[in-house]
């Protein structure tokens, strides 16, 4: 038996969760970060925002104030790019590997090549350090609009933090 207490443990106030903290950095303004910036603080992460275009950062939905630049990034980060149309795509996630987030991913259909790909090879990233972005991300649950896209990507995250699987299997 691990250290770690059980669900109910927590859920009862019996014990306390992981008090770790965590950080979620949200790239480009968007109403998918928007959800995803929300939803992530009540399940306790800290949250940021970065909007690289300073046009683009004065127009946050929400509650949420965009940073133009990167936050620092540690092993507790965690980085959704929300939008992979952007031209900074390349720019911003070699800055974000440049920093060792946890964890690193790019929204996006998974039927279609990711375009970070060639944008990183362009800018000389080692196919090793590419490697480290991920995406799909989340769970497949269908997600389609904005709040799903974010519940999906969340819930992937947790999987992913506590060695989960996601899904249905146990």
């Amino acid at each position: 038996m691990s250290g770690e207490p059980e669900a109910c443990e927590v859920a009862h106030g019996a014990a306390e969760p992981d008090s770790g903290v965590r950080t979620l950095v949200a790239v480009f303004a968007s109403p998918v970060s928007r959800y995803l910036l929300k939803f992530a603080r009540d399940l306790g992460f800290r949250v940021a925002l970065f909007e690289p275009d300073a046009a683009r950062a004065t127009d946050v939905p929400g509650e949420f104030e965009a940073a133009t630049t990167l936050p620092p990034l540690d092993g507790s980060a965690d980085v959704v790019v929300t939008d992979h149309h952007r031209h900074e795509l390349g720019e911003v996630l070699k800055l974000a590997l440049e920093q060792k987030p946890r964890w690193i991913g790019v929204l996006g259909n998974p039927r279609h090549p990711g375009p970070h790909l060639a944008a990183l090879r362009a800018l000389g990233v080692p196919d090793a350090e590419i490697d480290r972005v991920h995406r799909p991300v989340g769970l497949n649950i269908g997600s389609r609009t904005p709040p799903e896209i974010a519940i999906a990507t969340l819930a992937g995250l947790l999987a992913d933090r506590n060695n989960r699987p996601g899904g249905f299997d146990f």
